[in-house]
């Protein structure tokens, strides 16, 4: 019988992570699989995929004797020098990511009116996009801009159009304010937003919202417009694979 699949859904997956992270902080001398999925209230099917995933990724340890206490992932994020720990948590799972669905990875936040590209994994096998217009003035155009304008309320995106126009960077971009800003509010934050030549030709992308609080922020992958046959699935991967960034930052 194949392993069920790890949830789908980041941001309820990070709500069970965190509920089952605190239970096991509790009991410093570890906690069975029992009384955590009973005192955590999951249930046993979503129990498993959040073991799989917590002990992935280092924030859970598993003693010989079947029991679980907190990993040393998670010790590092709530000591001191978080910043750093957290930036390396965050670049190992962009590698990890850029490895497994063969793309450059991004990861992005919406900061005091402007986009900021904080992080990035890339290689030979996954080059980065030319960023031959700064991303900061192509919001408009970009998988990265409109996943994070998706999150904003309609004032806040108003302001930013205020400031940034839209300008045409291929055929393919949306210059129309009005049309993009309906293309905004139809979008799912289910589905991953796309960019098909929108902001260069011969590369598509797809990004994903990632929060964490208040803030807004989402991870992104690059293909060579090639591959463009592999974007949506690879798009639906990179969605189920951002419970572990969203972690490591609400953390």
């Amino acid at each position: 019988m194949a392993p069920r699949p790890e949830p789908t859904a980041p941001f309820h997956s990070v709500q069970f992570a965190l509920r089952m992270l605190e239970t096991v902080a509790r009991e410093r001398d570890g906690i069975s699989e029992e009384r955590l999925c009973r005192e955590a209230g999951l249930a046993p099917g979503d129990l498993d995929a959040m073991l799989r995933m917590l002990l992935r990724e280092g924030y859970l340890h598993r003693l010989d004797d079947g029991s679980y206490v907190v990993g040393a992932a998670l010790l590092q994020l709530s000591g001191g020098g978080r910043e750093t720990a957290l930036r390396e948590r965050l670049q190992y799972t962009l590698e990890d990511l850029r490895d497994s669905l063969g793309a450059a990875v991004y990861l992005s936040q919406y900061q005091d009116g402007e986009l900021e590209v904080v992080q990035y994994a890339d290689g030979p096998r996954a080059p980065l996009v030319n960023q031959w217009v700064d991303f900061r003035s192509a919001v408009h155009a970009t998988a990265i801009g409109k996943c994070l304008l998706s999150q904003l309320d309609h004032e806040a995106r108003r302001d930013h159009l205020s400031r940034h126009k839209t300008a045409r960077l291929t055929s393919r971009t949306i210059t129309d304010e009005n049309v993009l800003l309906n293309s905004l509010d139809q979008q799912p934050s289910s589905v991953p937003t796309l960019d098909l030549q929108e902001y260069a030709v011969g590369t598509v992308c797809a990004a994903v919202p990632v929060t964490a609080g208040s803030s807004v922020g989402c991870l992104a992958l690059s293909l060579p417009v090639e591959d463009a046959h592999r974007l949506r699935r690879t798009a639906e991967a990179l969605s189920r694979r951002a419970a572990p960034v969203m972690l490591s930052l609400a953390i």
